[in-house]
C-alpha cells in the first residue's frame, strides 16, 4: 500500500497544500492507513535528522553571504562592471542581464535571489529604455537558472549530501554547463537585437572607465575565487568556506567600501534566516520522505521499471530528461532532488554513467524547471518584481528556454562539457 506515496503526494501539490506538509503527509496518511503507527515515529525523527547536518549548514552561509552582498550595493558594482563590457551592444542591457546573472551566481548560488536582485534594477531599466516588460520579465527569468548551476550552489550541497559525492567535483563540474547557459542566451538575445532593432544601452566605455568599473567590482568577484580556491586547495570544507564568504562580505561591505551599515544587520540576517528556515525544512521534510519511500521498495520496482524500457543508457538518459523536466515545472529542485536521487542516480550508475555526470544533468535540468511554465519558482518572482502576468511571461521566455534544453542536451550526450574541469582538477 505505501507505493501510493506517489499518487497521494502528487494530489496535495495540485490541492495547493504547501510541499512541506505534502512530504509529511503523504507518507503519514499512508503508514497510518496501513498499519504501521510505529513507523510514523520515523518521520519526525528523520525529519530533525535531516536538517542536523555539518554539510547543509553551507546553505544557511552562503544564503547569508549572497543577502550582505546584495544589502551592501554588490549588485550595482555587478551591474555597472556588466555594463561597462556589454552595454554598447544593441540589446546591451539583456545583455547585461544575463552577464550580471553570471557573475551574481557566484556570490549566491540562488536563482530566486538573482531573479529577485537584478530584476527590482534592471526590469525598470530595461522598460524605461524601450524593452517590453515582459520580455524584460523573461530575459531576468531565464538567466536567474545560471545561478544554481555555477558554484556555490545549494542544490548542488543537497546533491552531494543527498549522494555522498563531492561537493568540490560537483562545483567544478557546473562551470562549464553554467557558462555555456549565458553564453547561449546571450546569442538568443543577438538575434533578437538584430530582427526587432533593440536600443544600444551606453556608448561604448573607454578602457579606463571600464577599468574603474573593474576596480568597483574587484572585491566582489573575488569571492568565488575564495571560496572555490580555499576548497580545492584543502585549506577549508564547502561548509567552513561558506562561513569564509559571510565573514569576507561583512568586511568588504561595512569596512572597505562601507556600503552596509551596522543597523542593516538585522534586516540582513532575518531575511536570511527566513529563507534558510524555508529550504532546511524542506530538506529535513524529504529526508522523512525518502524513508518511506525505501520502505515502500518504491526505487527497486521504478529500477525494473526503466531498465524494461531499454537497455540503452542514450534513450533511457533521453527519457529521463523528459521526467525531470516534467517534475521541474511543478517541484522545487531541493525537494526533487532529494526524493529522485536515490531512485535514479544508482541505475544509471550501475549503466557506467559517472556519479558525478549525473548529478550535473540531474541539477541543470531541475534547474531550468524553475523558469519552466506552468510552475516556475521563478516565473512568480519575476512576475511579482515586475508587475507582469506570469501567463505573458511565459510565452516570452519560450526562446530562451529552448537555449537551456538543447545545453542540457550537451551536457548529457557529451560527458567532457561537465566533466573536464573535474578531471584535470584529479576529482573526477
Amino acid at each position: 500500500m505505501l507505493i501510493w506515496f506517489l499518487p497521494v503526494f502528487l494530489t496535495f501539490l495540485m490541492l495547493g497544500l504547501p510541499v512541506f506538509f505534502c512530504l509529511l503527509a503523504a507518507p503519514g496518511i499512508l503508514l497510518w492507513l496501513s498499519g504501521q503507527e510505529r513507523e510514523l515515529t520515523l518521520l519526525y525523527r528523520n525529519l530533525y535528522n535531516g536538517m542536523d547536518s555539518f554539510p547543509l549548514m553551507a546553505i544557511p552561509f552562503f544564503m547569508l553571504a549572497g543577502e550582505l552582498m546584495n544589502r551592501g550595493g554588490i549588485t550595482e558594482r555587478l551591474v555597472e562592471f556588466s555594463q561597462a563590457l556589454m552595454g554598447h551592444l544593441r540589446g546591451g542591457l539583456a545583455h547585461v542581464n544575463v552577464l550580471s546573472s553570471m557573475l551574481f551566481a557566484g556570490l549566491s548560488g540562488s536563482a530566486v535571489a538573482d531573479t529577485s536582485a537584478l530584476g527590482s534594477m534592471l526590469i525598470p531599466a530595461m522598460e524605461k529604455q524601450g524593452y517590453t516588460r515582459r520580455f524584460a520579465a523573461a530575459i531576468t527569468a531565464a538567466s536567474s537558472v545560471i545561478g544554481p548551476i555555477i558554484p556555490p550552489s545549494g542544490i548542488m550541497i543537497i546533491y552531494a549530501y543527498v549522494m555522498g559525492e563531492s561537493v568540490a567535483a560537483l562545483f567544478l563540474a557546473g562551470i562549464v554547463p553554467g557558462v555555456l547557459v549565458g553564453v547561449g542566451l546571450m546569442l538568443v538575445t543577438k538575434v533578437m537585437a538584430d530582427r526587432y532593432d533593440f536600443p544600444v544601452a551606453t556608448r561604448k566605455s573607454t578602457w579606463k572607465e571600464r577599468g574603474q568599473a573593474s576596480l568597483k567590482a574587484f572585491f566582489p568577484l573575488m569571492t568565488p575565487v575564495i571560496i572555490m580556491g580555499g576548497i580545492l586547495l584543502g585549506i577549508f570544507t564547502p561548509t567552513e568556506a561558506a562561513a569564509i564568504a559571510v565573514a569576507y562580505a561583512l568586511i568588504i561591505g561595512l569596512f572597505v567600501l562601507r556600503t552596509l551599515k551596522f543597523r542593516d544587520l538585522p534586516d540582513v540576517l532575518s531575511r536570511a534566516a527566513m529563507t534558510s528556515a524555508v529550504v532546511l525544512l524542506l530538506v529535513g521534510a524529504a529526508m522523512a520522505f525518502k524513508t518511506v519511500v525505501s520502505l515502500s521498495h518504491a526505487p527497486e520496482i521504478m529500477a525494473e521499471f526503466i531498465l524494461g524500457l531499454s537497455e540503452n543508457p542514450l534513450t533511457l538518459l533521453f527519457l529521463i530528461n523528459l521526467l525531470l523536466f516534467a517534475v521541474g515545472m511543478f517541484l522545487d529542485a531541493g525537494p526533487a532532488i532529494i526524493i529522485l536521487g536515490p531512485i535514479l542516480g544508482p541505475i544509471f550508475t550501475s549503466l557506467g554513467v559517472d556519479p558525478i555526470h549525473f548529478a550535473i544533468i540531474m541539477s541543470v535540468n531541475l534547474t531550468v524547471g524553475l523558469a519552466t511554465p506552468p510552475m516556475g519558482l521563478v516565473l512568480f518572482v519575476a512576475s511579482s518584481v515586475s508587475g507582469e502576468r506570469v501567463e505573458t511571461i511565459s510565452k516570452a521566455i519560450l526562446p530562451f528556454l529552448a537555449v537551456e534544453v538543447f545545453v542540457i542536451g550537451l551536457i548529457t550526450y557529451i560527458p567532457a562539457v561537465s566533466m573536464f574541469i573535474p578531471r584535470i582538477t584529479g576529482f573526477a
